[in-house]
């Protein structure tokens, strides 16, 4: 059995694929654990979603198909079920979502500890994804090449979670301090003086 041919017109351009990638990504965001079930272990983009009363002092693009859940935060991974299942939803060394939403909900008491980075405590790298599962749903977009396809996404949909390839008039301030109190609440420790 022979392989037919691609032709040059059946590949689709980055704008094609920039345009698939935005219907997907602001379909229904489905519940974190129905995600589990139907994530891929293919590349791809995907976008996080929550309620305006959630963080009520962000912007967010409502989301059309739920217009009670606004835009969060946009990625990509080389693996859309590793990236979400075992960074986002575990471990806050390996996820600048979780680094940012730990910073954002400092009255929530998060604490953080120092190994070769801040990372959250054990117990509170659960409540974290206890919250999480709580708060925010998820879409996502398989693509081949999602790095090519993530500065357009960025450009068009300003998710405030987002701190890179963002606009300068779009980054959110209250953002980047969540991010910069979070990352410097646990420092490594100071070696020992000799006299």
């Amino acid at each position: 059995m022979t392989i037919p041919e691609r032709r040059r017109d059946d590949v689709p351009n980055d704008e094609a694929r920039v345009e698939e990638a935005l219907r997907l990504l602001c379909g229904v965001p489905v519940e974190l654990n129905v995600a589990v079930k139907r994530l891929s272990r293919g590349s791809g983009v995907y976008a996080w979603w929550a309620a305006p009363s959630v963080f009520p002092d962000l912007p967010g693009l409502p989301n059309a198909n739920a217009p009670s859940l606004r835009l969060l935060y946009v990625g990509r991974a080389t693996s859309l079920r590793g990236r979400i299942l075992r960074n986002h939803l575990r471990r806050s060394g390996s996820s600048t979502l979780r680094r940012t939403l730990a910073g954002l909900l400092v009255s929530e008491g998060f604490r953080t500890t120092w190994t070769d980075r801040v990372v959250l405590v054990p117990e509170d790298e659960a409540r974290l994804t206890a919250w999480m599962h709580t708060h925010l749903r998820v879409t996502w977009a398989q693509d081949a090449e999602p790095a090519t396809i993530e500065a357009e996404l960025l450009r068009r949909l300003h998710p405030p979670l987002n701190v890179h390839g963002i606009d300068p008039e779009h980054l959110q301030a209250a953002v980047v301090a969540a991010k910069n109190s979070y990352n410097t609440s646990s420092r490594p420790a100071e070696p020992p003086r000799t006299s």
